[in-house]
């Protein structure tokens, strides 16, 4: 039998005493990142598409690890079921209408499960209740996209690098614009011009404001004497509402209105005297021979207008037949 020295039992010791603590430690962190010394409580959620999850993976709540991946199960063709399990103190936070999903620690890390907050109003999640998942961004779909991006901009690289080509060559118009000086000192006059043109222009907007400033002020004094052509006028209309003037008068004295009535009156009586009368002297015997020479005169010269219209339909006949 092998017999040792006490040196080489105390480092035999030590060595197994380090070796436990070393795998009590171990124990004890790998079970506090499982939660194995906690309590938790469980949530389903379920995935078209887990995208490389896996069992143990970290769950987080507002980018706090909060639980694992306990479980994953296919339920058929087109959807996973996956368990995690979380911490019981985190229970208060996350809401019945929260949402899972998955995405990646930093960009080429593990897969996570993340769960998003829900509404202030909702109710706290139970335990075992299935929360609603959104679908991940998968990764090669990224890429494919990256990749036609890429093609896409080396595409328009290759023809900007045509362009300037063509440009540096004098060709298009850009190129004769770079090469052509004659086009240069052109569009350098036109500028010149235009400066010049806008000094002008300048000038008319301060001859506009001068003319503007001058018809205001020529719309004022017309205003102030339509105000006072206005107030004059309510004095007159308030002296004719009072009775005052001839017109008030008229207006408001009924004496006067009746005697204008009685005047209009009278007008129209001596207007059917006389007609009256004109009739008596056409009948006269005096006067009969006065209006029977006027009618026969009115008659002849009615005659003589009928033959001139008559002439002068038969000279209208004949120049229409030649």
């Amino acid at each position: 039998m092998i017999n040792y020295t006490p040196a080489v039992k105390a480092r035999l010791g030590m060595f197994i005493a380090i070796g436990l603590a070393i795998f009590v430690t171990a124990i004890f962190f790998i079970g506090k990142q499982q939660n194995l010394f906690n309590p938790v409580f469980k949530v389903t959620s379920n995935f078209n598409n887990i995208s490389g999850l896996l069992v143990g993976n970290n769950i987080r709540y507002s980018g706090i690890n909060v639980g694992v991946v306990d479980n994953i199960i296919i339920i058929n063709d087109s959807t996973v079921q996956v368990d995690m399990l979380i911490r019981r103190d985190v229970q208060q936070f996350i809401k019945a209408d929260s949402r899972t999903r998955i995405g990646s620690d930093g960009i080429i890390g593990d897969r996570v499960i993340k769960i998003t907050q829900g509404s202030d109003n909702a109710k706290t999640v139970k335990d075992g209740q299935l929360i609603l998942s959104e679908e991940p961004i998968e990764t090669d779909q990224v890429l494919v996209s990256l990749q036609t991006s890429a093609a896409n901009v080396e595409i328009i690289t290759n023809q900007l690098a045509q362009i300037m080509i063509k440009a540096n060559s004098g060709e298009g118009a850009i190129g004769r614009l770079i090469q052509d000086t004659t086009i240069a000192e052109n569009i350098t006059q036109t500028i010149e011009n235009f400066k010049k043109s806008s000094e002008g222009f300048d000038e008319t907007i301060e001859v506009t404001k001068q003319n503007v400033f001058e018809f205001m002020e020529k719309l004022q004094l017309t205003v102030a004497k339509t105000e006072i052509a206005s107030i004059q006028i309510g004095e007159i209309m308030t002296k004719i509402n009072n009775g005052e003037g001839s017109l008030g008068a008229l207006i408001h004295d009924t004496t006067m209105a009746g005697n204008f009535r009685q005047t209009l009156i009278n007008l129209e009586q001596s207007s059917k005297g006389l007609d009256e009368n004109m009739q008596a002297l056409k009948h006269n015997f005096f006067f009969r021979g006065y209006f029977k020479r006027q009618k026969r005169a009115d008659l002849k010269k009615a005659k003589k207008e009928l033959k001139l219209q008559k002439k002068l339909e038969k000279l209208r006949k004949s120049e229409s037949e030649n």
